[in-house]
């Protein structure tokens, strides 16, 4: 089922999605810098390792709370849980909120007259802005997995950030790979998503190349074709 709002979407459930995509985006990238200093700072550093895992916490209850009233406006009850799978999911995997990153755009549109960009570069912008944030926030996940297991060899975050591009660009060395559960969890939702990212990017970069062609194609005089 599609996540995206229909025609018979409730008009209070649109309205509370089109006012508050933009400002959960940012919580979400709140999210993920408090991830960041939780597992990037030295076991030393109490105070700020505190400090994150605040900011962790009360921006996820922020997330369970749009998710509740999201539930409440929607009027489907528990089919709320089927029909908006991806409000689910990135509810109870937080670090998967960059995935929504083609809502706030199109939240963001829907005030304007008519998008800034035509529909490849949009897909090409989506895709990359996506994977950026994705490998950022699997870097942060595998590497918080990984560090100190017996045969790891993704001991640094150098080494995890190196690994997600490996496994976005389905390159796949195999110098560096994960060795426990959980890493091999974050790896395997990685590569299905660096799949469907680089999809997207070649089929829209096909797509564009074909109708420009096509343009050329069509300015020839009709004894030259």
């Amino acid at each position: 089922m599609s996540d995206q709002p229909t025609d018979s979407t409730p008009r209070r459930f649109r309205l509370w999605e089109q006012r508050t995509e933009v400002p959960l985006f940012g919580a979400s990238l709140l999210f993920l810098a408090g991830y960041a200093v939780r597992v990037l700072a030295p076991q030393d550093a109490e105070a700020w390792r505190s400090l994150a895992l605040g900011l962790v916490c009360g921006t996820w209850a922020v997330f369970a709370a749009d998710y509740v009233v999201r539930l409440r406006l929607s009027g489907l009850g528990r089919r709320f849980v089927r029909v908006h799978w991806l409000d689910t999911l990135v509810l109870l995997l937080p670090l998967l909120r960059p995935l929504r990153l083609i809502r706030v755009y199109t939240a963001v549109q829907q005030r304007r007259e008519r998008p800034r960009l035509s529909l490849h570069a949009r897909v090409i912008a989506y895709a990359g802005a996506t994977a950026l944030l994705l490998g950022f926030s699997a870097s942060l996940a595998v590497y918080d997995r990984e560090r100190g297991a017996y045969g790891a060899s993704i001991r640094t975050f150098g080494d995890a950030a190196w690994w997600a591009c490996e496994t976005l660009t389905t390159v796949g060395y195999g110098d560096a790979v994960p060795v426990t559960t959980g890493g091999r969890i974050v790896a395997s939702g990685l590569m299905a998503c660096g799949l469907a990212l680089l999809g997207a990017v070649t089929g829209s970069f096909s797509s564009w190349l074909v109708q420009v062609f096509r343009r050329e194609d069509e300015k020839r005089p009709p004894g030259s074709r």
